[in-house]
């Protein structure tokens, strides 16, 4: 199947992504974090996009024990570069079928996040793939792997949900 030209899906898996961008903008992480599998992946590479993140430098690479972790930490107040928290804009563009199987679909897109705090305004740009797998509740995630643009050099500090 030229997983390309079926327009539905696309169309439905956009607006699942659409939706996890939202999320995030607003620091709604139960909901956020609602959207992922038991066994799901969170992967930020540095110093490329094909590294090997078991033997090297990654600026996240979280398992869904470690998303639970990292929002319950994000809950607690105490996450002072997020106090206030940050103001998000998010753009997701480019979104493309890469590759469709009967239970699970991989899905590129282009994110560009307009970060507003007490340090600066800053401007984040990546390209995202997404490992969606159909579920009873829907979609939802079991890989995300966000290379940024820039991830070759010393970024500022993340500390929201990329």
């Amino acid at each position: 199947m030229n997983a390309g030209l079926d327009r539905e899906l696309l169309a439905e898996v956009s607006q699942f992504l659409y939706l996890e961008a939202r999320l995030q903008d607003a620091h709604a992480y139960d909901e956020w974090e609602a959207l992922w599998t038991d066994d799901g992946m969170y992967w930020v590479p540095a110093n490329g996009n094909d590294i090997d993140p078991e033997t090297q430098m990654s600026i996240l690479y979280d398992n869904r024990s470690r998303i639970a972790l990292r929002i319950k930490q994000l809950k607690t107040g105490k996450r002072h570069s997020q106090t206030p928290p940050s103001r998000l804009g998010r753009i997701v563009s480019n979104v493309e079928l890469i590759d469709v199987a009967e239970s699970e679909i991989r899905v590129g897109s282009c994110v560009q996040i307009f970060e507003s705090n007490a340090r600066a305004d800053t401007i984040w740009a990546a390209r995202n793939e997404h490992l969606l797998r159909r579920t009873e509740s829907g979609l939802r995630m079991a890989e995300k792997k966000v290379m940024f643009v820039n991830n070759d050099k010393a970024l500022y500090t993340l500390s929201f949900l990329i």
